[in-house]
């Protein structure tokens, strides 16, 4: 095989090889996926940097670590070497496997609500591989393809990804009722946070002053008491009489109705943020995909009574 045409150009075997590789994260993994042995790959991609005149991959112990020269290359040749396989992806040769759907999201989101959801596609033969983390971080790696849906708690922009709001997670106010006995709100609304603790996910207490300012209009001056960067473990913390948090309804729905937990306000404006499901436009056919968002719409009616 040609790895670089006669005039000089790229041959689109070795970007298709490099971009696997790329989503991957692995030369054997890269290899199975566009059906190529490892000696191989390795030579398309060393073609690849000859020509580019700069390195594309760094070998770790397990797999390999993209350079800042292979992000730029991925975000240049993803969306149409997609494209392309839309195209010669219907020439029916597919008795193959359809790999795993990989899906990204909020840790908190995904373990409440998505993966139970999603748990009878498993034994209809859907396998999944799940990443979690931060809006940003997910939907870069959505357009890039190293994921095929991202649940996303901000709107993805640009014309290669496309979202759909799913249902809106309410955030509330709360404590555990030993707490809330002993806190005014009135001297919450004017930043009196004296002997009130407060639990947050972040240092910059995103969510908490969110909701100041959403709630009693007005900039939360203060530190948090516990700062830990999971919301579930804020919930625990709250249970267990730490302090009081903002926290989305879905996730502590339960503790609510028990009464191990209380809300400390309800107003008839509650912030909220709308969770979308993202997806990228064109790549090939993918049936198990499509099965996984058409499950998670349908799931979302269910989602939409917990959250509110």
């Amino acid at each position: 095989m040609r790895h670089r045409q006669t005039d000089g150009s790229v041959d689109l075997a070795q970007l298709r090889t490099f971009l696997a590789v790329y989503r991957a994260g692995s030369l054997t993994a890269g290899a199975s996926q566009v059906g190529l042995s490892q000696p191989t790959v390795t030579t398309q991609l060393q073609a690849l940097e000859r020509h580019l005149g700069r390195p594309l991959f760094e070998r770790l112990p397990r797999g390999v670590s993209p350079t800042a020269a292979a992000h730029d290359l991925a975000t240049r040749v993803a969306e149409p070497l997609d494209a392309l396989e839309t195209v010669v992806a219907d020439s029916p040769e597919a008795d193959t496997p359809e790999p795993p759907v990989l899906l990204g999201g909020p840790a908190e989101l995904l373990a409440a609500l998505t993966l139970p959801a999603l748990a009878p596609l498993i034994s209809r033969g859907i396998r999944f591989t799940v990443t979690t983390g931060l809006a940003d971080d997910l939907l870069t790696d959505l357009r890039l393809g190293k994921l095929d849906l991202v649940l996303s708690t901000i709107r993805p922009r640009g014309r290669t990804v496309l979202a759909e709001p799913l249902a809106d997670e309410e955030f509330v106010l709360v404590a555990a009722p030993q707490v809330a006995a002993h806190i005014d709100i009135e001297r919450l609304r004017v930043n009196d946070l004296a002997g009130v603790p407060l639990i947050s996910y972040a240092a910059d207490l995103p969510i908490l002053r969110r909701y100041w300012r959403h709630v009693f209009d007005t900039r939360l001056e203060a530190e948090a008491a516990l700062v830990i960067p999971d919301l579930r473990a804020v919930l625990s913390a709250v249970v267990a009489g730490a302090g009081l948090s903002v926290l989305p309804r879905y996730l502590c729905a339960r503790e609510l109705d028990t009464g191990s937990i209380v809300t400390l306000l309800d107003p008839e404006d509650s912030p909220i943020n709308t969770v979308y499901l993202a997806r990228r436009v064109g790549g090939p056919a993918r049936p198990h995909i499509d099965l996984v968002r058409t499950r998670l719409v349908e799931a979302a009616e269910v989602w939409r009574a917990c959250v509110h």
